[in-house]
């Protein structure tokens, strides 16, 4: 597929994403969803994805001239969440890689929710993140009513959602929301030296952690302990693990293959 609407770089073992509708805030049409799920679906050999917005925001959401909701005739927004939206959602939750969100700048409605979707995620002092489904007589979606409650509790989701009040980046961090918030000077430098720390460690046991964290409100403490030693198990059992435990006690950098 040949892409308009985002852009895909891939370089020493990661796949950088960019969200390239800067005039409307990168915000998302259907095409521009098709494109988004092309891309992630053709990573190729990348063991981090990045996924960031050009120009002065991240994304604003849902593009609101896409599916003409203005007219007179109603429209499904539910047909929208369940083509677009909610396979967004999973995907980003069931790759094996981690999956980091550069939020450079405004992140709104279900752009603030994918940016929540992804693993890990550093936004830039300037960047805020806003629930603005109340004001248009919605509920968070694109996983906003999963994630937020979970990552800050009951109160201060019901407050960013009821009131639909920007959170600063800084805020974000404090609370827990986000990975980190660094100074806009520093973003590039922090998320490259992010992806190239994840892309050097075992993407066996990185795909591992992801999977065991993420799913871990679903098991019993028993199950938990019975995964991990399952997990503990496969894993010691790999290639990536003899070389990482050979690497440290050679001293020297480890080279992980992912097997």
């Amino acid at each position: 597929m040949t892409y308009e609407m985002i852009q895909l770089a891939r370089a020493d073992g990661i796949a950088r994403i960019t969200l390239n509708r800067p005039e409307r805030l990168n915000s998302f049409t259907k095409a521009m969803h098709a494109e988004l799920r092309d891309a992630l679906d053709n990573l190729g050999k990348a063991r981090v994805v990045i996924l960031t917005g050009a120009g002065r925001g991240f994304c604003a959401g849902q593009d609101l001239n896409d599916r003409a909701v203005a007219g007179e005739e109603p429209v499904d927004l539910g047909e929208t969440v369940e083509a677009s939206w909610n396979p967004l959602v999973r995907t980003l939750a069931a790759l094996p890689q981690p999956v980091v969100a550069r939020v450079n700048g405004v992140a709104a409605g279900a752009g603030a929710n994918i940016a929540f979707a992804c693993d890990l995620v550093v936004a830039a002092k300037s960047a805020k993140f806003i629930q603005s489904f109340s004001a248009l007589g919605l509920i968070p979606d694109s996983g906003g009513s999963w994630h937020l409650p979970r990552l800050v509790g009951q109160a201060r989701a019901l407050g960013l959602a009821l009131t639909g009040e920007a959170l600063p980046a800084a805020k974000a961090a404090d609370w827990g929301l986000i990975w980190k918030c660094v100074e806009d000077d520093a973003l590039d430098a922090e998320v490259d030296a992010l992806a190239a720390k994840l892309a050097s460690l075992p993407p066996l046991g990185l795909a591992a952690i992801k999977a065991i964290i993420r799913t871990t409100g679903s098991r019993t403490l028993d199950q938990e302990l019975d995964l991990q030693r399952d997990e503990m198990r496969r894993l010691g059992f790999t290639a990536d693990y003899r070389e990482g435990v050979t690497a440290f006690l050679e001293k020297r950098p480890a080279k992980f293959e992912g097997r």
